[in-house]
């Protein structure tokens, strides 16, 4: 095992200082294909580990907040807005020539929870919560005019048989939700982007139904310029499938973002469940496995991997707007505690000292080979 520790350390070596002697950033490889970002937690928005800073501002073009333009920290009670993290988001942007993306105004699992409550405790009617929408997202849009370029207006409303998830917006107001959740975005800021979200969408199922969505969006006169595609792909994501959505999305005339790139090498305890963060499952040492580092072996499986994923990328580049990791680095992925939290995870571009992962070397080689 030490042996194979030392094989690891000097692979990784080799790799990152290669990268380090001159390599393009990501940001400058993927310049004239697609803007390529990061999701940054409340901390590393002002952090002032310099490493870290350099890292965002060199290796990205587009930014994304994790959490604090979701609606249960933006407005925790009614009328009561907090805009300051997002506020210092965009300043970091601008600083640094970064393209801001809103997420999200529309989603099920971090709604306030007064939002479907009146003051009686009761469920409140169709009327009050629309109006309660509309009043929320022209307020949120309305204070990121000019700052933001897109939004995702609308997160997670499809389930991955097809059927709309059943969540309080479309029990109280329909699937009309949807439709009226862009129509408010669009008046508030008629120059931003407009984009729905969703995770799982190598399923064929799905993908029907997000193309029926698209469709009837656009019959219905709303505004949508892409459908986001969370992509948390693990080994056994099902790449064909994938790649059909892909071309079936832009094929009803909206581009396409990778939205929560993200790939866990760690086992499921039951297959892959995208993004539902409602599932959890307890700890197990076996499910654990590389506490201690990746394995040789584990480490060209992931840059396979992600040679893959970024070679669909590249070969329909004229679609594709976006891609964008969901973290900067390895330590502060959410999927080191989901589904099972304490686990060790390494799904992302930048490991624990950020430093590159070595398929990052491989897929800026690929964006300026001129193959594509």
């Amino acid at each position: 095992m030490k042996k194979r520790k030392v094989i690891l350390n000097l692979f990784l070596l080799v790799c990152t200082t290669a990268f380090a002697k001159g390599d393009v950033t990501l940001r400058e490889a993927f310049a004239d294909k697609f803007l390529i970002g990061t999701a940054l937690n409340d901390r590393q928005v002002v952090t002032n580990n310099e490493k870290l800073q350099t890292l965002i501002k060199e290796q990205f073009s587009s930014v994304v907040s994790e959490n604090s333009m979701k609606a249960d920290h933006l407005q925790p009670a009614e009328g009561q807005f907090n805009f300051k993290e997002g506020d210092l988001l965009c300043d970091l942007a601008e600083k640094n020539n970064q393209v801001v993306i809103g997420h999200c105004l529309v989603w099920h699992s971090q709604a306030p929870r007064w939002f479907f409550r009146g003051e009686d405790g009761k469920q409140v009617t169709r009327e009050v919560l629309i109006q309660r929408m509309r009043d929320h997202i022209h307020a949120v849009v309305g204070h990121y005019k000019g700052r933001v370029k897109g939004w995702d207006v609308v997160n997670e409303a499809i389930e991955g048989n097809g059927e709309f998830r059943k969540s309080q917006y479309y029990r109280i107001i329909g699937p009309e939700f949807i439709r009226l959740a862009f129509q408010f975005a669009h008046e508030a800021d008629p120059d931003a982007e407009l984009y729905y979200n969703d995770y799982g969408m190598d399923s064929p199922a799905k993908r029907e139904a997000v193309v029926k969505m698209v469709k009837d969006l656009k019959a219905h006169g709303c505004r949508i310029d892409a459908v986001g595609m969370q992509s948390h792909v693990s080994f056994d994501t099902p790449l064909d499938e994938y790649e059909k959505s892909l071309e079936a999305f832009a094929a009803a005339g909206v581009k396409v973002m990778v939205t929560e790139l993200d790939l866990s090498v760690l086992p499921w305890p039951r297959g892959n469940f995208g993004a539902a963060v409602e599932t959890n499952f307890a700890y197990e040492k076996q499910m654990d496995p590389y506490k201690k580092g990746l394995t040789p072996e584990k480490v060209k499986e992931q840059t396979d991997f992600f040679a893959k994923l970024f070679d669909i990328y590249l070969r329909h580049s004229k679609d594709i707007s976006r891609v964008t990791f969901w973290g900067v680095s390895d330590g502060d992925s959410w999927k080191n505690n989901w589904p099972v939290h304490g686990r060790t995870d390494y799904p992302l571009a930048f490991d624990r000292n950020l430093e590159p992962k070595p398929f990052v070397k491989v897929i800026t080689e690929m964006a300026t080979s001129g193959k594509y």
